[in-house]
């Protein structure tokens, strides 16, 4: 097995579940049966920044609700989806539709229904706060917590791989992430 950091410069696709990665895990339910969630702005920019530098992020979720997938719309994420009860059904379906190597994808996700997933790519990573059994099938497991820098920790460390960490000094907003779509 390669080296982690070796293995970060030939990432083809990063795929990330959402609830307890991109959040703490915490919901509150609205009447709507729409839900509110806490992000992480340094999360939130790491994926916009991606976006921004060609890199391929996917979002798998087994949660719903508009504004989750408003959130992903605004950071530039072309490939969210949403409500997947088989999630790792879908990923085959993209690594096999898409010809990218398996080897070099990684997924992050934290909870019992990540597993199979993070058993089919080649780099499982995973938040420090991930159900232990995610914990022992990781590659990396961040130093953050789900909801407070663990998207950063891994995106960063994949575009410094690839040199494309700081890469100009332009940074990317909301406005600019709609404007380049």
């Amino acid at each position: 097995m390669a080296n982690f950091k070796e293995e970060l410069e030939k990432v083809e696709a990063i795929v990330f579940d959402v609830d307890g990665v991109f959040t703490d895990g915490g919901i509150i339910p609205l009447a709507n049966g729409d839900f509110i969630r806490k992000y992480n702005a340094k999360d939130g920019y790491s994926v916009a920044y991606a976006v921004r530098q060609g890199v391929r992020i996917i979002i798998i979720s087994g949660g719903r609700g508009a504004t989750l997938e408003s959130r992903f719309q605004h950071l530039g994420v072309k490939e969210a989806y949403f409500d997947v009860g088989d999630k790792l059904t879908l990923l085959r379906e993209i690594v096999e539709r898409d010809g990218l190597n398996k080897e070099n994808v990684i997924y992050m996700g934290d909870d019992i229904p990540d597993l199979e997933c993070m058993n089919y790519v080649g780099i499982p990573v995973c938040p420090a706060d991930a159900a232990t059994e995610v914990i022992e099938v990781s590659r990396y497991v961040s130093r953050f917590g789900g909801g407070q820098g663990c998207v950063r920790d891994v995106i960063e460390q994949i575009l410094r791989a690839k040199g494309l960490w700081a890469k100009d000094s332009l940074g990317v907003t909301t406005s600019t992430v709609a404007r380049s779509n």
